[in-house]
């Protein structure tokens, strides 16, 4: 099939990981060789920037000219000279509320600095388990609101699925002028700032690259993804996404355990 497609977007957990977290040897191959033909990838992904490196790293993309777009569409990185050409961050005045939130709500609220996952709480299993999705380290800091610096391009906050309920309704109710509350899983409240969203930034960087949405393809699986799926010339949800995110696709691929970034690769580009 003829190639029409100069950017390939991919979500990384739950698409171009396996359920090990790795990228499948069928998958990789093929992205280096995509890379190889000219066409340029960008990891899209709610991670912060340091949780996709390897990633990145793997796939050579410092090489080939790729894009890195973390924390959800906050930050756009170009990684071959680690430019950022675009950011979004949260405003100071909400951090004091959502950390009266997760401490009234007995949970734990984190943040990231390079490396490192600040927290107060750094026993917390799910902190323990976004440290260990994004090959990070933990840092305990005694103090969040005095500790953390500033300004922040985005907080999580952790804890039981059930109890998480209450304190994303209350914050969502408070904050929704002011900032975007979702969970991402459901012992993950992501807290990001205000219309921060994977289309809006593509359409950032697609302005940059002087390339037309029509040539560009997304993959994803999650809610997250939905945007970039309805906005890229070709959205593409793998056969393990959310029903309304399949819904929307213009291709469905197999599963992130069945090698679809591959086999999307080998169904519409010519390597």
């Amino acid at each position: 099939m003829r190639q029409d497609y100069r950017l390939l977007v991919l979500d990384l957990d739950g698409t171009l990981t396996n359920s090990k977290k790795e990228i499948s040897p069928r998958n990789l191959h093929s992205l280096l060789q995509l890379q190889q033909s000219g066409v340029r990838l960008v990891l899209a992904s709610g991670r912060p920037t340091y949780g996709i490196a390897p990633l990145a790293e793997q796939l050579q993309m410092k090489e080939h000219n790729g894009y890195i777009l973390s924390y959800n569409g906050g930050e756009i990185i170009d990684w071959s000279t680690g430019e950022l050409l675009y950011k979004n961050l949260l405003p100071d005045d909400v951090l004091p509320i959502l950390y009266q939130a997760s401490t009234h709500n007995r949970q734990t609220i984190l943040t990231y600095d390079n490396e490192f996952v600040l927290t107060e709480n750094p026993d917390d299993p799910y902190v323990q388990k976004e440290a260990f999705l994004n090959k990070m380290q933990i840092r305990h800091i005694g103090n969040f609101l005095q500790e953390t610096p500033r300004p922040l391009p985005k907080c999580l906050i952790v804890g039981e699925p059930e109890q998480l309920i209450k304190t994303e309704t209350e914050l969502s109710q408070r904050l929704q002028t002011q900032i975007s509350v979702y969970r991402s899983e459901p012992y993950f409240l992501e807290l990001v700032p205000l219309g921060i969203d994977k289309a809006r930034s593509l359409a950032v960087l697609l302005n940059k690259l002087g390339i037309p949405r029509e040539e560009m393809m997304a993959m994803g699986d999650g809610y997250n993804d939905l945007s970039m799926i309805k906005y890229a010339g070709l959205g593409v949800a793998m056969n393990n996404a959310q029903t309304s995110v399949k819904e929307a696709a213009d291709y469905i691929a197999p599963s992130n355990d069945e090698d679809g970034v591959a086999i999307t690769i080998e169904r519409y580009f010519t390597l």
